[in-house]
């Protein structure tokens, strides 16, 4: 029997393949880092073909460790890091330019541009995004503006345009399919998530024709078959959602105000709102949760743009932890800290604040401060930077009673009730703290009939822990006060 799944993680900072069986039990998996790439500050960049070889050896790692036959195999499901845009040739499938990733923030200058123009207003009405670099259009504009030969190549149809999943499904399928999902494509800055189309408007606003833009196909679909000369298997690949949409899937989100936050390289707030496209008031995102049998469920969603990268930079810059696990015996034996305060706004701040020219600092450090002080600080502003969203989701109607977690940072324990504190709500974490690419198999189980419906789904999800708060209001109040004073500090003179 094909009782067996795969989903391919492409994220930012390493590409996973995870081997399921029909109980979403893990029975193979692989997992790569690649480089990042820094070519001025706040450029960031990835080379198209170390994301490609590393999805390739991971994939063929995983299935040779799983013992898993190709017959036995149901489907494929990709999930992605969002955003990150590529631009290839359709003849060879070479990019011309490396990828620009979604921290990238290069195009400021062209959102202030365009916001001075008076079409924000248009742009937030069609796509429920901000106008900000983090979005596909003004990277995709740059490359054709900066580029040579890109602007005349795309304008004689050779060129082809896609975000990760796009373009792994290219390769995937040796240059056979075209193709993005709904989640994906809301992402763009291109895609009018009421009418479910590319829209010839916001083409005209960002200059980009519609001949480079891929089919949108629902999450779980019939996305071709891989080319046994990439991977070594000849199998459907039938489910594709962008990384965060696909956490929510993982998580079993599929009623109105089920709320999930995903820890990886940043963190992201979704709350399902059914089939009410919300609009927010308080500079949060409407997205497309998912795609089903062409009708779409969508979502509330407040983007942080530092996370796990914050980790990361103690371990990988200033070298003061060995690995990620450390953080959380050094912050067991320091405790809360009060009076240093991180702010990781490497890649300036997203939502609420939406400010693309804020940058990091470390505040508040005084003779005694050192370490331990300075690693703790930095897992809490992980949890002030989710309050900051749960806050402008109250303030817009919708109150999270409780939280769902997943992501590589939900295995600390003193983060998680640090998290549950500083919220006031429960935190929940599943068995599988990979969601992500556990929607992918879900969506992919799904589009094979290998499940029959999202209710069959939800019954596989397990609670592993919960984190009830355990923190006295006035504390936390504080404790908050002291971060909104950070933040403030760190803000650009003309944040928009």
């Amino acid at each position: 029997m094909n009782d067996y799944l795969i989903a391919i993680d492409q994220g930012t900072s390493s590409s996973r393949t995870v081997v399921f069986d029909q109980r979403a039990g893990v029975v193979a998996s692989s997992q790569k880092e690649f480089p990042q790439i820094y070519p001025q500050p706040g450029w960031v960049e990835h080379d198209p073909e170390a994301i490609w070889e590393s999805v390739r050896t991971v994939t063929s790692e995983a299935l040779a460790s799983s013992g898993v036959t190709q017959k036995q195999i149901a489907g494929l499901g990709i999930t992605n890091q969002r955003e990150t845009t590529l631009l290839w040739d359709r003849e060879t499938g070479v990019c011309l330019y490396n990828a620009i990733v979604w921290q990238d923030r290069r195009t400021a200058s062209i959102c202030q541009g365009l916001r001075e123009d008076g079409l924000e207003a248009t742009i937030v009405d069609k796509t429920g995004l901000r106008l900000d670099p983090y979005f596909s259009a003004t990277k995709l504009a740059w490359i054709l503006n900066n580029v040579a030969g890109a602007r005349k190549q795309a304008d004689a149809g050779r060129l082809a345009f896609g975000t990760i999943d796009c373009f792994l499904l290219w390769r995937l399928t040796g240059g056979r399919v075209h193709a993005t999902d709904a989640s994906n494509a809301s992402r763009t800055l291109l895609f009018n998530i009421h009418t479910q189309e590319w829209d010839d408007e916001l083409l005209r606003i960002f200059d980009i024709p519609i001949s480079l833009l891929p089919d949108v196909r629902d999450c779980a679909a019939n996305f071709g078959r891989t080319d046994p000369a990439d991977i070594g298997v000849d199998i459907p690949i039938y489910g594709m959602a962008g990384d965060q949409q696909a956490a929510l899937i993982g998580q079993a989100g599929f009623q109105p105000g089920i709320t999930k936050s995903t820890y990886g390289t940043g963190c992201f707030v979704i709350t399902n709102t059914g089939d009410e496209a919300l609009r927010s008031n308080n500079k949060l995102l409407t997205t497309v949760a998912y795609r089903l049998d062409g009708h779409v469920t969508y979502g509330l969603e407040g983007s942080i743009f530092v996370a796990g990268s914050a980790i990361q930079w103690l371990r990988d810059q200033l070298k003061v932890i060995d690995d990620a696990a450390a953080t959380e015996a050094i912050a067991e034996a320091t405790g809360v800290v009060t009076n240093v305060h991180v702010v990781p706004a490497f890649a300036g701040l997203g939502a609420p604040y939406w400010d693309p020219d804020a940058r990091a600092a470390i505040l508040g450090l005084s003779r005694d401060s050192g370490i331990e002080q300075i690693v703790t600080a930095t897992l809490q502003a992980v949890a002030y930077q989710t309050n900051d969203l749960v806050r402008a989701m109250s303030a817009d109607g919708i109150q999270p009673g409780i939280i769902r977690v997943d992501g590589g940072m939900v295995t600390n324990d003193w983060f998680l009730q640090f998290l549950a504190n500083i919220l006031q709500v429960p935190v929940e974490r599943p068995t599988n703290v990979e969601s992500t690419v556990l929607g992918a198999a879900f969506l992919a189980g799904l589009a094979s009939g290998l499940y029959t419906s999202l209710d069959e789904i939800a019954t596989l999800w397990c609670r592993e822990s919960v984190f009830e708060p355990q923190m006295e209001i006035i504390e936390r109040d504080d404790l908050y006060a002291g971060w909104l004073e950070a933040v403030s500090r760190v803000r650009s003179t003309d944040p928009t």
